[in-house]
């Protein structure tokens, strides 16, 4: 083989390692930007959900105090009911009672 020859295949060779060097640092770079893209993306994702869990809690508060004044609305006027009932009741039985004792 000439010298010309091992010179050609010796440079052929160092382009080859260096294609080969740039691929692997490449490669690097890209994944690197992948994980670091990823990392973003699921911090994203995790702060959605954050804000997310943030707002529905907040209108299950919202529903809870809602539904406890309802509640609280019912039972008041239930309340209400049952003592007028127990006051005409009360009545009904003390008429009776001096109706008793009067006539007794």
């Amino acid at each position: 083989m000439s010298l010309e020859a091992l010179d050609t295949i010796a440079l052929a060779e160092e382009k080859a390692r260096q294609i080969r060097a740039a691929a692997q640092t490449e490669a690097k770079r890209s994944l690197q930007q992948a994980n670091e893209a990823a990392q973003d993306a699921a911090a994203a994702a995790v702060s959605r959900a954050e804000g997310e869990i943030r707002d529905l809690i907040r209108k299950a508060d919202e529903k809870a105090k809602e539904d406890a004044g309802v509640l609280a609305s019912n039972t008041r006027n239930r309340q209400a009911a049952m003592k007028a009932r127990a006051d005409r009741k009360m009545d009904a039985v003390v008429d009776r009672i001096v109706e008793r004792i009067v006539s007794g």
